[in-house]
């Protein structure tokens, strides 16, 4: 029998060719989370014996000649925010202790036919509402390399698992950054389809108009596999990667480098040289209304997360963590006048990268300022200042959940202390396929490079 490949799509060629069989894999990884979960925190539920009754299931159809195609009998972990048909869904948080999922989420439906093994339920930020995962009523994911930091945030549980090998992948979701950033900070491949590709019925909403469901993985075509099952496409398939040469990328320079940790700047210009030694063109590009960015995100999800949870803050408030709690509390107090300023400004972003777009592949540019940060401190030095970790850690991410443009995260090298660091590339909307086809392109420099 062949050794336990580390990706999802080798995975799945081994148990489809009968190399490994789903059991093994599946007891590959319940042996990880054995190893690993107590000291990284990674999952809240674990589904050890719902798991093994899965892989039974699926190597009997496949010695009965029934095969459900890549994904069949491959593990993976859901983060905690997406429901799990007779499974609690916690979203972090005692709000909602006793709730049991009665049916799968629409995303889980469309995993559980294509065959994957549901291995557990990850950790994350309370309510999705953070970036580091310190905020959870299960307490902080740490960074499974460096158990001093945080993995990103808030699908840090579903970073950390596929980081560490306890899932072949995981299905996050993505407000502000919340599949990008974990994924930087872990060096995994994590993409946000655009707006509206992903359904998202089943999935304990944070802001309704700016909420996206990904896939983290270890490579582009893992991801690929991922976003093709979740759309609903019924044969998926890998992206053909496309030739570096002649592909047309924008970089747009004000605003998103104006706050870069130096190695992360570093990193990033070696991928921009390595990238032009490939025929690739570079443009450095404006967005006009940066600066509003963050306004604009605020006064949009803040008021959409605090009408959701109303109720709970009103007979509940104390089984929020502060911060959580906080942060909903501010939403109440945004004035409706604020939310439809808000909603317009966003169409103005809109337009701009469109612009930005037109006439290029994608856009270029880091996908997290700093490297994964350390535990317990508000604050990172950048630049000389020390900034806000929510603020930091979301400036690179968060315009294209204002604006519903897919994007992914790549890695891109490592700093000198060998934290990763991640290159985010945006497409167009409607082309996210596309926009896999140059990741792949893109991955293969880095890999070629490393």
């Amino acid at each position: 029998m062949l050794a336990e490949s580390r990706t999802l799509a080798d995975l799945g060629r081994q148990i489809k060719s009968g190399s490994i069989t789903v059991q093994a894999a599946t007891e590959g990884c319940l042996a990880r989370i054995a190893e690993r979960n107590r000291s990284l925190n990674a999952f809240i539920t674990v589904l050890a014996e719902e798991a093994l009754s899965q892989a039974k299931e699926l190597d009997q159809e496949i010695a009965a000649g029934r095969y459900r195609g890549p994904l069949h009998g491959v593990p993976i972990s859901l983060k905690d925010i997406i429901d799990l048909r007779d499974t609690p869904t916690t979203a972090a948080s005692r709000v909602r202790d006793g709730h049991v999922a009665r049916s799968d989420a629409t995303v889980v439906g469309r995993l559980r036919d294509a065959g994957a093994v549901f291995i557990g339920k990850t950790n994350l930020h309370e309510f999705a509402l953070g970036t580091t995962n310190e905020d959870s009523a299960y307490g902080p994911v740490l960074h499974p390399f460096d158990d001093t930091r945080s993995p990103g945030g808030s699908s840090g549980g579903s970073a950390a698992s596929v980081l560490a090998g306890m899932a072949y992948a995981s299905i996050g979701t993505d407000t502000g950054g919340s599949v990008r950033i974990p994924s930087a900070a872990c060096g995994l491949v994590g993409l946000k389809p655009a707006l509206g590709e992903i359904p998202a019925e089943g999935v304990v909403p944070l802001s309704e108009t700016m909420d996206h469901v990904g896939p983290l993985g270890l490579c582009v075509e893992d991801t690929a596999l991922l976003y093709d099952v979740l759309r609903g496409v019924a044969n998926p398939a890998a992206p053909a990667p496309r030739d570096a040469r002649g592909l047309r990328f924008g970089i747009p320079r004000p605003y998103f480098f104006d706050l870069i940790d130096p190695q992360v700047a570093a990193r990033f210009d070696g991928l921009c040289r390595r990238l032009q030694d490939a025929g690739a063109t570079l443009e450095d590009i404006a967005i006009t209304h940066t600066k509003e960015i963050s306004a604009i995100y605020v006064h949009i999800a803040l008021p959409e997360a605090a009408a959701y949870h109303a109720p709970t803050l009103e007979s509940r408030p104390h089984d929020y963590t502060e911060n959580v709690r906080l942060r909903l509390e501010m939403g109440r107090y945004i004035l409706a006048e604020d939310y439809v300023r808000a909603q317009r400004g966003r169409q103005v972003l809109i337009r701009e990268v469109n612009d930005a777009l037109n006439g290029r592949d994608a856009l270029l540019l880091p996908s997290l300022p700093v490297p994964a940060t350390k535990l317990g401190q508000p604050t990172v030095p950048v630049c000389g200042v020390e900034e806000p970790v929510r603020n930091i850690t979301l400036r690179l991410t968060q315009l294209f959940n204002i604006t519903g443009h897919p994007a992914i995260s790549l890695p891109c090298g490592t700093t000198d202390e060998r934290l990763p660091v991640g290159a985010q590339l945006v497409g167009a909307r409607g082309r996210t396929p596309e926009l896999l086809r140059v990741a792949s392109a893109v991955e293969a420099i880095v890999g070629a490079a490393c």
